[in-house]
């Protein structure tokens, strides 16, 4: 395993070939001195990447002359790259390379040679074209993972997928949406997020793997797998009655009332899980038709009667504001939130007045960007980098 260098620490084989970046040395964070080989393109496989870099690893990302597809998936635009592009690409140098030509091959085997992981996310029959996994093999004691469209030996693995075929596939649109209304997408890139996540998950396994003496993992993150574990209770749901789960709107199918009510300007979202909750409820908005209502009191009979306990809340609750609610449900112990905008969410206190944004380099120059969420002994990390040009790192590494 690679080991800090240059900078105070142990020299290792790797530095000739593959020198740390000084971002990525003293940085005390978990993976620093890791070298993580990005080989993906668009979402997932970059996002596992990024949650590599934001760790500390030194991560590289390989791009074909002609660019990661994703620098084009605009507007909106920060300069020449998309902001898609820009939200998943921070924490690496970049360097360009063909891998259909000797010299780009040898250059990147020699990257290869001395890397603690790779993340990649070519089809199987790409990946054999290129030789990738013969490179694997040539290499065990590199994790390798594979973010795939699909279990690998299955009919759909070496078909083309995105997260929108992928929500389509999963389930996922089919429990999204007004019961009334067409199968609906979720508005965030949400099967390739968690299949970036769960990719990020197996590179952390298998770089602990090999740290305590077990054998290099290959793991494979496949896109449809991992979207459908985002049912979770939904398909669990099926797999206890048979029943197969339909399209409910803002409302969960197995609690009530979980979902928006209407205010006099808008609508307020309530979370009330627990009969506790709904009691605490019941006794805040101090109303004689909910008050002396007794059959209510369990979560079974709320969900029997989800549309007349709606129509009872929406009465309540037209009553004042949506902001006079959360205030006067605030501290109370009742789950509720404003649903707010992209821009709304940015501008709470929490938010704003917190770490979780900040600001950073870009092509184009600084913009703002989200941090990692995690909390490291207190500490989220910072962003030590922002995304690069393409190939903005060449001149960095000796090639043939």
């Amino acid at each position: 395993m690679a080991h800090v260098s240059s900078s105070g620490g142990t020299r290792s084989p790797g530095d000739d070939i593959w020198p740390l970046h000084p971002s990525n040395l003293g940085t005390g964070l978990p993976l620093e001195g890791l070298r993580v080989l990005d080989l993906s393109r668009v979402l997932a496989g970059p996002l596992c990447a990024m949650v590599a870099g934001d760790l500390g690893a030194d991560v590289i990302k390989v791009e074909a002359p002609s660019g990661d597809p994703v620098r084009a998936l605009a507007p909106p635009r920060f300069g020449d790259d998309a902001t898609y592009f820009l939200a998943v690409n921070r924490h690496r140098r970049n360097v360009t390379a063909d891998l259909r030509i000797p010299d780009d091959v040898a250059f990147v085997r020699s990257l290869l040679s001395v890397a603690d992981a790779v993340v990649e996310n070519f089809l199987p029959s790409q990946r054999q074209s290129l030789g990738l996994d013969a490179w694997r093999e040539a290499f065990p004691d590199v994790a390798w993972v594979s973010i795939s469209a699909a279990s690998s030996g299955g009919p759909l693995s070496d078909e083309p997928a995105f997260d929108l075929l992928a929500q389509a596939r999963s389930g996922i649109m089919s429990v999204t949406g007004e019961s009334n209304g067409e199968p609906l997408k979720v508005g965030a890139p949400i099967a390739d997020v968690v299949t970036g996540l769960y990719g990020a998950v197996g590179l952390l396994a298998a770089l602990y793997a090999r740290a305590t003496g077990g054998a290099s993992r290959h793991v494979e993150a496949p896109l449809l797998e991992s979207a459908m574990s985002a049912l979770v209770n939904q398909a669990q749901g099926y797999f206890a009655t048979g029943v197969v789960p339909q399209r409910l709107g803002n409302h969960h199918p197995s609690i009530t009332p979980y979902g928006p009510v209407t205010t006099n300007d808008g609508h307020l979202l309530l979370a009330v899980g627990t009969n506790a909750q709904f009691a605490a409820l019941v006794h805040e908005v101090d109303d004689p038709e909910l008050s002396t209502a007794t059959r209510w009191r369990t979560n079974d009979e709320r969900v029997a009667e989800r549309a007349t306990l709606q129509a009872v809340l929406d009465r309540v609750f037209s009553a004042a504001s949506t902001e006079e609610w959360v205030q006067r449900l605030r501290g109370t112990g009742v789950p509720h939130a404003p649903i707010y905008n992209v821009a709304d969410a940015f501008a709470q206190d929490h938010v704003r007045d917190g770490s979780f944004v900040t600001e950073t380099d870009a092509p184009a120059g600084r913009i703002g960007m989200m941090r990692s969420p995690l909390i490291l002994d207190g500490v989220r990390p910072d962003i030590r980098r922002g995304p690069r040009r393409l190939g903005e790192d060449n001149s960095d590494f000796a090639r043939p």
